[in-house]
């Protein structure tokens, strides 16, 4: 009996020590599409999916994990840095017990700000949900650590939120005379959609979230896809180009207004749409020998159709700026990570994520 109370006191003491040790490393929350999705929509009746070969390819295991890269995506990167494991997607059983405290990953492929943003892939995580999973997740953590531990683990945590390009590529340019298209002109439809994303993101305040990195959209008519549809010489696609040049710095002028409303710099802009375009206008100064061509696809560009084991597949993804039409490649979203380290105010505002990390761990 003494022996086994023993026991029981000792698997206590090291669970204690487990979660003492998680609380003190920074929780990391993702929130967003399929940028930066780990695998939640693996768990759904969706076409929004990357559960199949090749995805996965250059991954550890080298298999698909659900991400839509050929290995690790920002969100890995980003762990990497904060000196954690990858956050696991919230509808993995695998996310119980100690690993809970590293963190979660909500986000789900073919979301946007707008809840008939994606409609065609029927079973995904809007970004309401998303919020709602966020709140069920800080009462799991509670029963685990309790309220005081986990409302610190909160309010410590780094949070990633990408969004809005599929309100472009998924729903206003979706079809030519799209619903949101007859309804709103684009720069009515940007003022709007960065009127929803304020909402959104008070909300993730309301709930704890204090430091929180918002990416805008990259340049949407330069991925493969958008040059397969309307490119003639590689050029990128006007009328996508001018809905990130209206959206992104109007999300900038917004994410300030929100900080000067809560006094505190919460919420850090992104700029991935100036990363991605130095890519872009040239591929060599980064190692690229394309960033026109996506590495798995076919068709002109390889932008046309998703990925799949019959595609074309390039034999070396890390000179390719673009895995699929529309996602980076692993060496694309690690020299992303880079710029969201250590970039200047062009690429991250008002602060880089090394001089976030500086100040946090003196407070």
């Amino acid at each position: 009996m003494a022996n086994s109370l023993g026991l029981i006191i000792l698997s206590l003491v090291m669970a204690l020590a487990a979660a003492s040790k998680a609380e003190g490393a920074r929780a990391f929350f993702v929130f967003g599409d399929s940028l930066v999705d780990n695998g939640n929509n693996n768990y759904l009746a969706t076409t929004a999916r990357a559960d199949a070969p090749p995805y996965g390819i250059d991954y550890p295991t080298r298999r698909p994990t659900g991400r839509f890269s050929n290995g690790y995506n920002i969100p890995d990167f980003i762990s990497q840095e904060l000196g954690s494991e990858s956050t696991l997607p919230y509808l993995s059983p695998e996310l119980t017990g100690r690993r809970l405290l590293v963190g979660a990953n909500f986000a789900s492929a073919g979301i946007g700000i707008l809840n008939d943003t994606g409609i065609q892939f029927v079973n995904i995580i809007r970004i309401y949900r998303q919020l709602e999973y966020f709140e069920e997740y800080q009462r799991r953590v509670t029963a685990l650590i309790g309220a005081a531990r986990t409302k610190r683990l909160v309010n410590r945590a780094l949070v990633l939120i990408t969004l809005g390009g599929n309100d472009f590529v998924n729903n206003y340019y979706l079809v030519p005379f799209s619903a949101r298209s007859r309804q709103f002109r684009l720069p009515d439809y940007v003022k709007y959609l960065i009127s929803e994303y304020k909402t959104i993101l008070r909300r993730l305040y309301e709930i704890g979230a204090r430091r929180v990195l918002v990416t805008g959209t990259g340049p949407l008519g330069c991925v493969p896809a958008e040059l397969a549809q309307h490119s003639r010489n590689g050029e990128c696609a006007a009328e996508l180009q001018r809905a990130a040049s209206l959206f992104n710095p109007q999300l900038v002028q917004m994410l300030g207004q929100l900080n000067r409303e809560l006094g505190s710099q919460v919420f850090i802009g992104v700029n991935t749409r100036q990363m991605h375009l130095d890519f872009i206008n040239n591929p060599q100064a980064f190692g690229f020998v394309t960033s026109k061509v996506a590495c798995c696809g076919q068709g002109p560009y390889n932008g046309i159709g998703l990925c799949t084991i019959a595609s074309s597949l390039c034999p070396n993804r890390d000179v390719y700026a673009f895995w699929d039409p529309f996602h980076p490649s692993e060496r694309a979203n690690k020299l992303i990570v880079q710029q969201i380290m250590s970039g200047t105010s062009e690429y991250m505002n008002p602060m880089n994520l090394s001089t976030i990390l500086a100040l946090d761990s003196t407070v």
